[in-house]
């Protein structure tokens, strides 16, 4: 029908079911007749192949190859094509299981070549391209790191080289400083030690106070560069901190009276006896805060507190104002000012602080004389120290950097009241290594508050003999017993005034008025004395006045002749100036302000009239001690500096030692031959031909030399004498290089110690105590 050529299958149709095996026969009987098909191959091949060329034109042929070897082409055409290309062959199969056919397929053009040939391999392309950038990239970034690598550590061996070098300049700097300034320090003082005018005077000591104005600014400098090289050490020995507060208070007593400032320390009770920490630092960081309190303060009062962290919390922690960073929080300096705060303080005048107003003081005592004692698990104890001025203040816009060194409120500064800046930044350093922090706040033209902690340790007396020795100022044991009645109008003055009376073991209470005192003497208005009728009226300066005199002293005779006191008491007062008002009043005593245990007692001990029995030891001071230590000792001083020689040898002298003096190291050791004859030796550092490192090394070579044939026992070579003990020389270094490296190379070179110049006598006798001390073990 078609015509054209393809493929007709025959199938036979079975009437019945057969089984695999029916023969031949069977199956003609069966067969009910054919079922027949027609396939034509062009229609049924190429339209379904022409659907599958795409775009390129298929040539398809199909054969019959039941006769391989004469193929019948049964679609298709013979003519060969222009171009060959590449061709497919495959099996057709349509159901006839006794002849075989072929389809071979090829393009007629040759084909182009496909995206998906090309896709994978662009792919594969730009992978490998990335693959090597990232490879370069990561080579070019090794080589950088590398090269900055080295840049670093050349910057690293420059950065150590210049921290040398500045080390190494400082000790230079400072040793060629303090050198002429041990001359001039030592010969005033050597000068004010003879006969002189009172203008004479006067000159010798501002130009000596001047002196130590320098070297204390040397030692600022000095002591920043070391906390910046990380190679401040903090000692840790037994310490009085009420005695270290006293020092403090002492110092900046004159400068208190003359600006008529309130100048007063209080400690809580609950605050250990003695300490374990560095004594030094902890008096360098309140001085700092003190002294800044004075220079800009003109009135008012300057208050120390001290308590432990956990009461100082407790009664603080409702009521702190907002500080961030340093700063109150006020937005502009009218807020600051205007801001109203109680002026029930020390000094009556407002403070910057409203935790420190009266009712908080209040609640510290309140904890204080709680009876439930106070138990650390911890033998770490936390104080929280404060000092409170009522001073200028600090400008709100130059609150964030008063840590900053050398940085001054504004220029000004230093050209009204001087300083260098650097004391806060040096208090927050050593604050921060006493493992504390520091804060404050502050209000122009109302007063500054300047608060922060220290982590120590307790340390029970009994434990002090066992370690190292501490400095105790002990005081008088005569007051015990005895009672006061103080007649101030302000608590917080009172308080304190009660705290030192305590010291000495003196019971007190506190009426507001003079009035109010004759009352509880008489018992009238209800008001009696709880315990035993006061041995002294203790009366506070405003609270008295000329009216007051006469008719007090006749009130008190009175009650005496009607039997309401048996013993007229003391009329003892407390104000700045003491000689002006004894002089015009009537009283038993004035005691000058600012108080403090030792001077409070001096005064009572006038006053009551009781033998001073307890007062050796406070009239010991350092000289003293240092004079019974350096009596008859013989002591060698060695120094290039002839000034410097005459010094050491004049203040040594002005103690009972006798000394001798070289100019060099190669004299020394001429000198200093077994057996020694010297008990000590002063020795400078820095000297030519042979320096204080390297005799100091021969001496110790010589002496284990000695010692090694004493242990042998040859009596031809080491006599009797120098088997009988091991010989060591108290040598001590005396530099004006106060460096830590130089402090590590006396240790490393065999000294047992140092003294800086110029020496002060107290430091001179803690260098030499635990040598020539009997009762020290060396």
């Amino acid at each position: 029908m078609s015509n054209h050529l393809g493929v007709v299958l025959t199938f036979p149709v079975y009437l019945d079911d057969l089984t695999a095996d029916a023969k031949e026969e069977d199956r003609v009987k069966a067969t009910a007749g054919y079922l027949g098909g027609a396939f034509d191959v062009e229609s049924l091949v190429e339209n379904l192949l022409r659907q599958l060329a795409g775009n390129q034109e298929l040539v398809v042929n199909v054969y019959d190859v039941t006769n391989n070897s004469n193929p019948l082409l049964m679609y298709g055409s013979e003519v060969p094509l222009g171009n060959p290309s590449p061709s497919h062959i495959c099996m057709l199969d349509f159901g006839d299981p006794c002849r075989k056919h072929h389809m071979i397929c090829r393009y007629r053009n040759k084909p182009h070549v496909p995206w998906s040939a090309i896709t994978p391999s662009s792919c594969v392309f730009v992978i490998l391209m990335l693959l090597e950038y990232i490879i370069y990239a990561a080579w070019s970034r090794y080589d950088n790191v590398k090269e900055d690598y080295r840049k670093m550590e050349e910057l690293k061996k420059q950065a150590e080289a210049a921290d040398v070098a500045k080390s190494q300049f400082l000790a230079t700097v400072s040793h060629e400083i303090r050198t002429p300034m041990n001359g001039v320090l030592g010969m005033l003082d050597m000068l004010l030690d003879t006969d002189l005018k009172s203008t004479q005077r006067d000159y010798a000591q501002t130009a000596q106070v001047c002196g130590k104005a320098l070297i204390s600014l040397i030692n600022e400098v000095l002591d920043r560069a070391k906390i910046e090289a990380g190679k401040l050490d903090l000692e840790s020995v037994p310490f009085d901190l009420r005695s270290i507060l006293d020092d403090v208070i002492s110092l900046f007593s004159s400068k208190s009276r003359e600006k008529g400032i309130e100048l007063a320390v209080y400690v809580s009770e609950r605050v250990p006896e003695i300490l374990l920490g560095d004594p030094g630092r902890f008096r360098q960081i309140i001085t700092n805060l003190v002294g800044n309190s004075i220079k800009f303060t003109e009135q008012g009062h300057i208050f120390v507190q001290v308590h432990l962290a956990d009461h100082s919390n407790l009664a603080t922690e409702a009521k702190v104002e907002p500080v961030a960073n340093g700063m109150n929080g006020h937005k502009n300096e009218t807020t600051a000012v205007a801001t109203s705060v109680s002026c029930n303080t020390l000094s009556g005048f407002e403070a910057a602080d409203s935790r420190n107003n009266w009712e908080n003081f209040k609640l510290l005592l309140s904890y204080e004389k709680n009876e439930m004692p106070y138990e650390s698990v911890s033998d770490k104890v936390t104080l929280v120290v404060s000092v409170e001025d009522t001073g200028i203040g600090i400008p709100l816009d130059a609150q964030g950097k008063v840590f900053t060194p050398f940085m001054q409120a504004d220029s000004s500064t230093s050209r009204t009241y001087g300083g260098t800046g650097i004391g806060l930044s040096i208090s927050k350093c050593l604050v921060e290594i006493m493992g504390g922090q520091i804060n404050f706040v502050s209000r122009p033209h109302v007063g500054s508050t300047f608060t922060f902690t220290a982590v120590l340790q307790r340390c029970d007396r009994s434990a002090v003999s066992d370690s190292k020795p501490v400095m105790l100022h002990p005081l008088p044991s005569s007051f015990k017993g005895l009672s006061a009645l103080l007649v101030d109008r302000r608590p917080v003055r009172a308080t304190v005034t009660k705290y030192h009376l305590q010291r000495l073991g003196i019971t007190s209470e506190v009426v507001a008025t003079i009035e109010l005192a004759l009352g509880a003497f008489s018992g009238r208005n209800g008001h009696s004395l709880a315990r035993k009728l006061p041995c002294m009226l203790l009366i506070e300066n405003d609270s008295w006045s000329s009216k007051v005199d006469v008719p007090l002293r006749s009130s008190l005779l009175e009650m005496k002749q009607n039997g309401q006191t048996p013993v007229l008491p003391k009329i003892v007062l407390t104000a700045a100036e003491s000689d002006k008002l004894k002089g015009n009043y009537a009283v038993d005593s004035v005691i000058t302000k600012p108080l403090k245990a030792s001077t409070l007692a001096a005064c009572l001990f006038q006053a009551l009239g009781i033998t001073q029995t307890q007062l050796s030891h406070e009239k010991q001071d350092s000289s003293g001690s240092l004079r019974g230590l350096l009596l008859g000792r013989n002591i060698l001083v060695v120094d290039d500096n002839k000034v410097n020689l005459r010094v050491a040898a004049g203040t040594l002298k002005k103690f009972g030692a006798k000394v001798e003096c070289v100019e060099s190291g190669k004299d020394a050791l001429a000198l200093l031959q077994i057996p020694y004859k010297f008990d000590l030796c002063l020795m400078d550092i820095q000297m030519p031909e042979m320096d204080g490192f390297e005799a100091t090394r021969h001496i110790r070579a010589m002496e284990a030399k000695a010692n090694g044939e004493a242990d042998t026992g040859d009596d031809s070579e080491v006599d009797r004498a120098t088997r009988a003990g091991k010989w060591h020389l108290p040598v001590l270094a005396m530099t004006a290089d106060v460096i830590q490296a130089t402090h590590e190379e006396c240790t490393k070179c065999g000294m047992d110690g140092y003294v800086t110049k110029p020496f002060e006598e107290k430091q001179l006798f803690q260098a030499v105590q635990k040598f020539l001390d009997p009762g020290m073990s060396t």
